[in-house]
């Protein structure tokens, strides 16, 4: 990849570096070629067509109508409408039940870790099957499918992981748009599902995928469709528009993608993008950026890497007002940074209590939550205090289970294990790595688990749950121990008049 710099700008680079500037990123702007702009395609005329059955497809029961005051919203980003693992959804259920939440309907799916996006009406679905790589649109309360695209496929992961795509679809409401496992990107009509244009950003940009192939999801800001590319040679984060596809700026040069997506913020230094990035390389590199998104400045770099070759960056940045947190699980731990008004991060504290794997945490009146360690066992869930890292609590929940198994019954410990939190509706959901789903309380004081339901017995249930309009979507990743197949299941976790529910209305 062809990468130009001016001559003024590299003469002013070296003078800065003379006279001992630091932070020489927010001064001097690169500038990065764009190697190849995609083919577009003109929006065709024709209708969107209807929902239809299709064979994939299991129907159980049409969901309750929402609560009458039930506030709702679309499900268009990595992390939820507010890239925090955060919804404003009210009116759900306090309490599952003795069966749990109801099964709206359920869809096969092929390989893959890909949780949902919800746009009104429309779920798109991304996975692999065989050797193509799938997007599906489907009917949100019925699972009907509007319509199917393919791409040819032929990733294998080289620690035997799943072969389908690891990052969530996202859309601004008229178009969708996926990265997949192979790094390809690809922009559709929502309505239609017709391609308007499609980039492979390895062969462009000269990627290894790394350990894992590419996982970290894009973000949308404005006409910005962000990516962590982490080419050789810089870019290390590229924009393309997301209406052409053509690349409108590149940034830095020194690390490669991680598995953790940008996260957007409005801080004291304005609209700001933080990109947790860091990708395989002798000797294990990366850190956070802080980028303007107009053009693609660095305001800083802050490096924060375990020291495994085989580590890797993947929990995405959590930002509270001018305070960010970034935290992995390979040897550094977690750190907050305080962000001025120009956008440099000075350290606030750092400490190895909160360790977070590929799980983002959480944060609630001062405090966050979130899953320490690589797991399966030994991954406790964990409070610290936002201002100062001190622990408040740590558990590990026991959660006996029975499994069943050629005609006998055992009871095993399945803890939370690698879980996905979700703050909703003034508690947190927990989806287990194990299938297990629980309302828990959280506060400082201690762990609160108000209820619990087993929704199906299998490993690998990673990705956070998708909810969206009182339904909660929920991929299963891995065969059950039952025989159930790998599935994408909605669930109605939609609350009515519940003044009897011992939890309160």
């Amino acid at each position: 990849m062809m990468v130009s710099v001016e001559i003024g700008k590299r003469l002013v680079l070296g003078a800065l570096i003379t006279f001992g500037y630091a932070n020489l990123s927010q001064l001097v702007a690169q500038r990065f070629d764009d190697p190849s702009p995609p083919n577009v395609s003109s929006i065709s005329g024709e209708s969107a067509p209807e929902p239809t059955s299709q064979s994939e497809l299991t129907f159980y029961k049409l969901p309750k109508p929402l609560h009458p005051e039930a506030i709702t919203e679309d499900w268009l980003d990595f992390l939820g409408p507010t890239h925090n693992a955060i919804s404003r959804e009210t009116h759900l259920l306090k309490s599952f039940g003795d069966e749990g939440p109801a099964r709206v309907w359920e869809v096969d799916k092929g390989e893959g870790y890909a949780a949902p996006a919800v746009i009104g009406n429309r779920v798109i679905l991304f996975h692999r099957s065989g050797q193509e790589s799938v997007i599906e649109c489907l009917e949100a309360e019925t699972g009907k499918r509007f319509w199917k695209h393919t791409y040819p496929t032929a990733y294998r992961d080289r620690y035997g992981f799943g072969n389908g795509p690891r990052c969530q679809p996202i859309s601004d409401g008229e178009f969708v748009y996926t990265f997949g496992v192979e790094a390809k990107l690809t922009c559709l009509a929502l309505q239609t599902g017709q391609v308007i244009w499609q980039r492979d950003l390895r062969s462009e940009f000269n990627l290894s995928l790394d350990f894992f192939g590419a996982g970290a999801t894009p973000l949308l800001e404005g006409d910005n469709l962000i990516v962590n590319v982490g080419a050789p040679e810089g870019p290390c984060v590229a924009s393309f528009h997301k209406r052409t596809g053509k690349m409108l700026w590149g940034a830095g040069t020194e690390w490669g993608p991680s598995y953790a997506s940008p996260i957007p913020a409005d801080t004291i230094a304005g609209r700001r993008v933080f990109i947790f990035a860091g990708g395989e390389s002798r000797p294990a590199t990366g850190g956070l950026l802080v980028i303007n998104p107009d053009d693609g400045s660095i305001d800083s770099r802050y490096p924060w890497r375990g020291k495994r070759y085989e580590s890797v960056n993947a929990s995405s940045p959590v930002i509270v007002d001018d305070i960010v947190y970034i935290s992995e699980c390979y040897g550094a731990g977690g750190v907050a940074l305080e962000i001025d008004k120009n956008g440099n991060c000075t350290e606030l504290w750092k400490n190895e209590i909160l360790n977070t794997h590929f799980m983002t945490a959480i944060h609630k009146d001062g405090y966050l939550y979130g899953v320490d360690g690589h797991g399966p066992q030994n991954a406790p869930i964990v409070c610290i205090e936002l201002e100062t890292g001190k622990e408040m609590w740590k558990h590990e929940p026991e959660w006996i289970t029975p499994v069943t198994s050629n005609g006998q019954t055992q009871e095993y410990n399945l803890a939370p294990a690698l879980a996905s939190l979700l703050l909703v509706d003034g508690r947190c959901l927990v989806l287990g790595q194990y299938g297990h789903l629980a309302w828990l309380d959280l506060n400082p004081e201690g762990y609160n688990e108000l209820d619990r339901t087993h929704l199906f017995l299998a490993r690998q249930t990673w990705a956070l749950p998708t909810l969206s309009n009182g339904l909660l979507y929920v991929v299963q990743n891995d065969p059950g121990v039952d025989g159930s197949r790998t599935r994408l299941i909605c669930y109605d976790l939609r609350g009515g008049n519940e003044a009897n529910d011992p939890l309160g209305p």
